[in-house]
Protein backbone atom coordinates (compact mmCIF):
# COMPACT_ATOMS: atom_id res chain seq x y z
CA UNK A 1 0.00 0.00 0.00
CA UNK A 2 1.28 3.69 -1.00
CA UNK A 3 2.19 6.17 1.83
CA UNK A 4 1.71 8.40 -0.94
CA UNK A 5 -0.73 11.28 -0.56
CA UNK A 6 -3.71 10.95 -2.76
CA UNK A 7 -4.33 14.18 -4.95
CA UNK A 8 -8.08 13.74 -7.15
CA UNK A 9 -8.03 15.94 -10.23
CA UNK A 10 -11.75 16.61 -10.83
CA UNK A 11 -11.58 17.77 -14.17
CA UNK A 12 -9.54 19.19 -17.00
CA UNK A 13 -9.34 20.30 -20.69
CA UNK A 14 -5.76 19.46 -22.15
CA UNK A 15 -4.59 16.52 -23.71
CA UNK A 16 -1.57 15.57 -21.50
CA UNK A 17 -1.04 15.44 -17.48
CA UNK A 18 2.18 14.67 -17.95
CA UNK A 19 3.22 17.86 -16.07
CA UNK A 20 0.75 17.01 -12.64
CA UNK A 21 2.52 13.60 -12.58
CA UNK A 22 6.10 15.05 -12.91
CA UNK A 23 5.18 18.08 -9.75
CA UNK A 24 3.06 15.26 -7.62
CA UNK A 25 5.13 12.26 -8.05
CA UNK A 26 7.45 12.00 -5.84
CA UNK A 27 4.85 13.16 -3.17
CA UNK A 28 1.54 11.92 -4.24
CA UNK A 29 -0.99 9.54 -6.36
CA UNK A 30 -2.78 11.23 -8.95
CA UNK A 31 -6.20 10.32 -9.95
CA UNK A 32 -7.74 12.08 -12.79
CA UNK A 33 -11.56 12.46 -13.71
CA UNK A 34 -13.45 14.20 -16.15
CA UNK A 35 -16.44 15.36 -14.24
CA UNK A 36 -18.77 18.29 -14.47
CA UNK A 37 -20.02 17.76 -10.66
CA UNK A 38 -19.27 16.87 -7.24
CA UNK A 39 -21.75 14.06 -7.31
CA UNK A 40 -19.92 12.95 -10.34
CA UNK A 41 -15.87 12.79 -7.99
CA UNK A 42 -17.29 13.03 -4.35
CA UNK A 43 -16.89 9.02 -4.54
CA UNK A 44 -13.05 8.79 -5.64
CA UNK A 45 -12.63 12.32 -3.87
CA UNK A 46 -13.87 11.28 -0.34
CA UNK A 47 -10.41 9.84 1.31
CA UNK A 48 -8.25 12.56 -0.95
CA UNK A 49 -5.67 14.45 0.53
CA UNK A 50 -6.05 17.07 -2.10
CA UNK A 51 -8.50 18.32 -4.71
CA UNK A 52 -7.19 19.69 -8.00
CA UNK A 53 -9.96 21.31 -9.80
CA UNK A 54 -11.08 22.98 -13.26
CA UNK A 55 -14.58 23.53 -13.61
CA UNK A 56 -16.30 20.60 -11.69
CA UNK A 57 -18.99 22.59 -8.76
CA UNK A 58 -19.78 24.10 -6.69
CA UNK A 59 -18.23 22.76 -4.34
CA UNK A 60 -20.22 23.46 -0.85
CA UNK A 61 -19.83 23.05 2.67
CA UNK A 62 -21.79 19.64 1.87
CA UNK A 63 -19.21 18.26 -0.47
CA UNK A 64 -16.25 19.33 1.50
CA UNK A 65 -17.95 17.17 4.74
CA UNK A 66 -17.43 14.18 2.13
CA UNK A 67 -13.75 14.88 2.20
CA UNK A 68 -12.76 15.22 5.66
CA UNK A 69 -8.66 14.54 5.27
CA UNK A 70 -8.70 17.11 1.78
CA UNK A 71 -6.10 19.51 2.96
CA UNK A 72 -6.36 21.80 0.03
CA UNK A 73 -8.71 22.37 -2.99
CA UNK A 74 -6.35 23.94 -5.85
CA UNK A 75 -8.25 25.76 -8.70
CA UNK A 76 -6.22 25.71 -11.77
CA UNK A 77 -8.00 29.07 -12.75
CA UNK A 78 -8.60 32.51 -11.46
CA UNK A 79 -12.01 32.60 -10.65
CA UNK A 80 -13.19 30.96 -7.16
CA UNK A 81 -16.85 31.54 -7.54
CA UNK A 82 -17.87 27.86 -7.65
CA UNK A 83 -16.34 27.52 -4.31
CA UNK A 84 -17.72 27.95 -0.88
CA UNK A 85 -15.06 30.36 0.49
CA UNK A 86 -16.39 30.58 4.04
CA UNK A 87 -17.12 27.12 4.12
CA UNK A 88 -13.38 25.99 3.14
CA UNK A 89 -11.75 28.23 6.18
CA UNK A 90 -14.84 27.03 8.65
CA UNK A 91 -13.42 23.05 7.36
CA UNK A 92 -9.73 24.30 7.38
CA UNK A 93 -9.31 23.53 4.12
CA UNK A 94 -7.19 25.94 2.12
CA UNK A 95 -8.09 27.26 -0.92
CA UNK A 96 -5.69 28.62 -4.10
CA UNK A 97 -6.02 30.18 -7.42
CA UNK A 98 -3.73 30.92 -10.35
CA UNK A 99 -4.04 34.83 -10.75
CA UNK A 100 -1.12 35.49 -13.18
CA UNK A 101 -1.67 32.96 -15.63
CA UNK A 102 -3.39 34.43 -18.61
CA UNK A 103 -3.03 38.47 -17.38
CA UNK A 104 -2.16 39.38 -21.17
CA UNK A 105 -4.31 36.82 -22.34
CA UNK A 106 -7.58 38.18 -21.35
CA UNK A 107 -6.33 41.71 -21.98
CA UNK A 108 -5.36 41.52 -25.21
CA UNK A 109 -8.73 38.97 -26.36
CA UNK A 110 -10.47 42.31 -24.53
CA UNK A 111 -8.82 44.46 -26.85
CA UNK A 112 -9.38 42.14 -29.93
CA UNK A 113 -12.89 42.45 -29.07
CA UNK A 114 -12.83 46.26 -28.32
CA UNK A 115 -11.48 46.75 -31.87
CA UNK A 116 -13.66 44.11 -33.60
CA UNK A 117 -16.75 45.95 -32.08
CA UNK A 118 -15.86 49.64 -33.34
CA UNK A 119 -14.46 48.30 -36.47
CA UNK A 120 -16.95 45.64 -37.06
CA UNK A 121 -14.98 43.23 -37.91
CA UNK A 122 -17.05 39.92 -37.85
CA UNK A 123 -20.10 41.68 -39.18
CA UNK A 124 -18.08 42.27 -42.24
CA UNK A 125 -16.51 39.00 -42.16
CA UNK A 126 -19.98 37.54 -42.17
CA UNK A 127 -21.35 39.55 -45.06
CA UNK A 128 -18.07 38.36 -47.45
CA UNK A 129 -18.73 35.37 -46.85
CA UNK A 130 -22.28 35.34 -47.89
CA UNK A 131 -21.15 37.20 -51.16
CA UNK A 132 -21.95 40.76 -50.51
CA UNK A 133 -18.76 43.03 -51.00
CA UNK A 134 -20.33 46.37 -49.78
CA UNK A 135 -19.51 49.28 -46.80
CA UNK A 136 -22.85 50.76 -46.32
CA UNK A 137 -24.40 47.60 -44.70
CA UNK A 138 -22.08 48.38 -41.57
CA UNK A 139 -22.14 52.17 -40.81
CA UNK A 140 -21.53 54.05 -39.14
CA UNK A 141 -18.10 53.61 -38.03
CA UNK A 142 -15.94 55.84 -35.64
CA UNK A 143 -12.12 56.18 -35.06
CA UNK A 144 -10.75 54.56 -31.91
CA UNK A 145 -8.55 57.18 -31.14
CA UNK A 146 -10.09 60.03 -29.00
CA UNK A 147 -13.05 57.80 -28.04
CA UNK A 148 -13.50 56.96 -24.44
CA UNK A 149 -13.28 53.47 -22.93
CA UNK A 150 -14.89 52.55 -19.91
CA UNK A 151 -13.37 49.48 -17.54
CA UNK A 152 -15.67 48.30 -15.04
CA UNK A 153 -12.97 46.56 -12.22
CA UNK A 154 -9.64 48.05 -12.26
CA UNK A 155 -7.28 44.59 -11.39
CA UNK A 156 -4.42 43.19 -12.94
CA UNK A 157 -6.35 42.35 -16.03
CA UNK A 158 -8.22 45.50 -16.83
CA UNK A 159 -4.94 47.86 -16.55
CA UNK A 160 -3.59 45.75 -18.88
CA UNK A 161 -6.57 46.89 -21.13
CA UNK A 162 -5.74 50.49 -20.34
CA UNK A 163 -1.98 49.95 -21.68
CA UNK A 164 -3.32 48.87 -24.57
CA UNK A 165 -6.49 51.26 -24.87
CA UNK A 166 -4.53 54.38 -24.27
CA UNK A 167 -1.85 53.05 -27.34
CA UNK A 168 -4.44 53.12 -29.34
CA UNK A 169 -5.39 56.78 -28.56
CA UNK A 170 -8.21 56.27 -26.11
CA UNK A 171 -9.54 57.88 -22.90
CA UNK A 172 -9.68 55.68 -20.14
CA UNK A 173 -11.65 55.64 -17.51
CA UNK A 174 -12.35 53.34 -14.48
CA UNK A 175 -14.95 51.87 -11.63
CA UNK A 176 -13.51 50.57 -8.85
CA UNK A 177 -14.87 50.69 -5.39
CA UNK A 178 -12.00 48.79 -4.17
CA UNK A 179 -9.17 50.86 -6.09
CA UNK A 180 -7.60 53.98 -4.22
CA UNK A 181 -4.70 56.31 -5.16
CA UNK A 182 -2.99 56.48 -8.49
CA UNK A 183 -1.39 57.47 -11.34
CA UNK A 184 -3.14 54.67 -12.93
CA UNK A 185 -2.03 52.59 -15.65
CA UNK A 186 -2.84 54.54 -19.18
CA UNK A 187 -3.62 57.09 -17.93
CA UNK A 188 -6.85 56.06 -16.37
CA UNK A 189 -8.79 57.88 -14.36
CA UNK A 190 -11.43 56.61 -11.35
CA UNK A 191 -15.21 58.03 -11.58
CA UNK A 192 -18.28 56.60 -10.56
CA UNK A 193 -19.64 53.91 -12.23
CA UNK A 194 -23.49 55.85 -13.87
CA UNK A 195 -21.21 58.85 -14.66
CA UNK A 196 -18.81 56.55 -16.52
CA UNK A 197 -21.85 54.43 -18.42
CA UNK A 198 -22.80 57.71 -19.61
CA UNK A 199 -19.62 58.88 -21.24
CA UNK A 200 -18.33 55.17 -22.49
CA UNK A 201 -17.88 54.59 -26.22
CA UNK A 202 -17.61 50.74 -25.01
CA UNK A 203 -17.53 49.47 -21.46
CA UNK A 204 -15.15 46.59 -20.80
CA UNK A 205 -16.49 44.63 -17.85
CA UNK A 206 -13.42 43.08 -15.49
CA UNK A 207 -15.09 42.41 -12.01
CA UNK A 208 -14.58 38.78 -9.84
CA UNK A 209 -18.04 37.34 -9.92
CA UNK A 210 -19.25 37.96 -6.52
CA UNK A 211 -22.97 37.98 -4.80
CA UNK A 212 -22.83 41.61 -5.34
CA UNK A 213 -21.80 41.61 -8.61
CA UNK A 214 -24.11 38.38 -10.14
CA UNK A 215 -26.49 39.96 -12.53
CA UNK A 216 -24.66 44.20 -11.81
CA UNK A 217 -24.98 44.71 -15.49
CA UNK A 218 -29.09 44.80 -15.58
CA UNK A 219 -31.46 46.84 -17.20
CA UNK A 220 -30.58 50.15 -14.77
CA UNK A 221 -27.24 49.86 -15.25
CA UNK A 222 -27.43 48.81 -19.28
CA UNK A 223 -30.23 51.87 -19.67
CA UNK A 224 -26.96 54.17 -18.54
CA UNK A 225 -25.01 53.28 -21.79
CA UNK A 226 -24.92 54.99 -24.63
CA UNK A 227 -27.18 53.92 -27.32
CA UNK A 228 -23.82 53.89 -29.52
CA UNK A 229 -21.93 52.35 -27.22
CA UNK A 230 -20.56 48.80 -26.85
CA UNK A 231 -20.36 46.21 -24.08
CA UNK A 232 -17.42 43.54 -23.64
CA UNK A 233 -17.09 41.31 -21.36
CA UNK A 234 -14.47 38.67 -20.92
CA UNK A 235 -14.58 38.49 -16.72
CA UNK A 236 -17.65 35.95 -15.72
CA UNK A 237 -21.16 35.92 -17.59
CA UNK A 238 -23.21 36.11 -14.45
CA UNK A 239 -21.85 39.71 -14.16
CA UNK A 240 -24.71 39.93 -16.90
CA UNK A 241 -28.09 39.99 -16.68
CA UNK A 242 -28.77 38.00 -19.82
CA UNK A 243 -32.19 38.89 -20.24
CA UNK A 244 -31.64 42.64 -19.08
CA UNK A 245 -28.60 42.59 -22.22
CA UNK A 246 -31.42 41.16 -24.59
CA UNK A 247 -33.79 43.53 -24.05
CA UNK A 248 -31.03 46.08 -24.28
CA UNK A 249 -30.51 45.04 -27.64
CA UNK A 250 -33.70 44.77 -28.40
CA UNK A 251 -34.65 48.22 -27.71
CA UNK A 252 -31.44 49.66 -29.32
CA UNK A 253 -30.15 50.95 -25.97
CA UNK A 254 -26.54 50.14 -26.64
CA UNK A 255 -25.09 49.69 -30.31
CA UNK A 256 -23.51 45.92 -29.67
CA UNK A 257 -22.09 43.34 -27.90
CA UNK A 258 -18.76 41.59 -27.60
CA UNK A 259 -18.36 38.03 -25.60
CA UNK A 260 -16.18 35.81 -24.57
CA UNK A 261 -18.49 34.87 -21.35
CA UNK A 262 -21.98 33.90 -21.00
CA UNK A 263 -24.89 33.29 -19.08
CA UNK A 264 -25.58 30.24 -19.31
CA UNK A 265 -22.37 29.13 -20.63
CA UNK A 266 -22.58 27.15 -23.41
CA UNK A 267 -25.73 29.83 -25.01
CA UNK A 268 -28.06 26.85 -25.86
CA UNK A 269 -28.70 26.81 -29.27
CA UNK A 270 -31.45 28.95 -30.40
CA UNK A 271 -30.93 31.69 -27.96
CA UNK A 272 -31.74 34.99 -28.20
CA UNK A 273 -28.26 36.29 -28.43
CA UNK A 274 -27.12 33.80 -31.25
CA UNK A 275 -27.48 34.99 -34.51
CA UNK A 276 -27.56 38.90 -34.15
CA UNK A 277 -25.18 41.22 -36.68
CA UNK A 278 -24.30 42.99 -33.55
CA UNK A 279 -23.47 40.28 -31.37
CA UNK A 280 -20.29 38.65 -31.09
CA UNK A 281 -19.78 35.69 -29.35
CA UNK A 282 -16.77 33.50 -28.37
CA UNK A 283 -16.62 30.28 -26.50
CA UNK A 284 -14.92 31.25 -23.17
CA UNK A 285 -11.66 31.41 -25.11
CA UNK A 286 -9.96 34.40 -23.98
CA UNK A 287 -7.43 32.87 -21.08
CA UNK A 288 -6.11 30.74 -23.66
CA UNK A 289 -2.71 30.86 -25.14
CA UNK A 290 0.45 27.96 -25.97
CA UNK A 291 2.40 30.46 -23.56
CA UNK A 292 -0.51 30.63 -20.86
CA UNK A 293 -1.34 26.40 -20.76
CA UNK A 294 1.96 26.19 -19.27
CA UNK A 295 1.26 28.78 -16.25
CA UNK A 296 -2.09 26.91 -16.37
CA UNK A 297 -1.19 23.26 -15.97
CA UNK A 298 1.43 23.85 -13.09
CA UNK A 299 0.49 26.49 -11.17
CA UNK A 300 -2.36 24.27 -9.18
CA UNK A 301 -0.37 20.91 -8.33
CA UNK A 302 2.59 23.21 -7.78
CA UNK A 303 0.36 24.55 -4.63
CA UNK A 304 -0.72 21.12 -3.82
CA UNK A 305 3.10 19.95 -3.60
CA UNK A 306 3.73 23.42 -1.31
CA UNK A 307 1.07 21.88 1.37
CA UNK A 308 1.98 18.57 0.94
CA UNK A 309 5.32 18.75 1.78
CA UNK A 310 5.03 21.29 4.35
CA UNK A 311 4.74 24.78 3.00
CA UNK A 312 2.21 27.80 2.76
CA UNK A 313 1.34 28.17 -0.86
CA UNK A 314 1.26 30.99 -2.85
CA UNK A 315 -1.67 32.06 -3.82
CA UNK A 316 -4.31 31.10 -0.66
CA UNK A 317 -7.66 32.82 -1.84
CA UNK A 318 -9.02 32.18 1.96
CA UNK A 319 -6.40 33.69 4.00
CA UNK A 320 -8.12 33.53 7.14
CA UNK A 321 -7.52 29.51 7.03
CA UNK A 322 -3.95 30.32 8.40
CA UNK A 323 -3.18 28.89 11.43
CA UNK A 324 -6.54 27.25 11.43
CA UNK A 325 -6.01 24.17 8.36
CA UNK A 326 -5.80 20.33 8.51
CA UNK A 327 -1.91 21.25 6.90
CA UNK A 328 -1.45 22.56 10.02
CA UNK A 329 0.49 25.41 8.40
Amino acid sequence: MSDKAKVVLSDYVWESLDVERRILGEVAELTALQTKSPDQFIAAAADCDALLNTYAGPITAEVMAKMPKCRIIARYGIGVDTIDLDAATAAGIIVTNNPTYCIEEVAEHAMALVLACARKIAFYDRMVRAGRWEVPPGKPLFRLAGSTLGLVGFGNIARQVAVRAAAFGMRVLFFDPYVKGGPFEGGAAATDLKAMLATADIVSLHPPLTAQTRKMFNDELLACMKPSAYLVNCSRGPVIDTEALVRALDGRKIAGCALDTTDPEPLPEPHALRGRDNVIINPHVAWYSEQAMVGLQAGAPSEVRRVLTGQWPLNVVNKAVKGRNRAGL
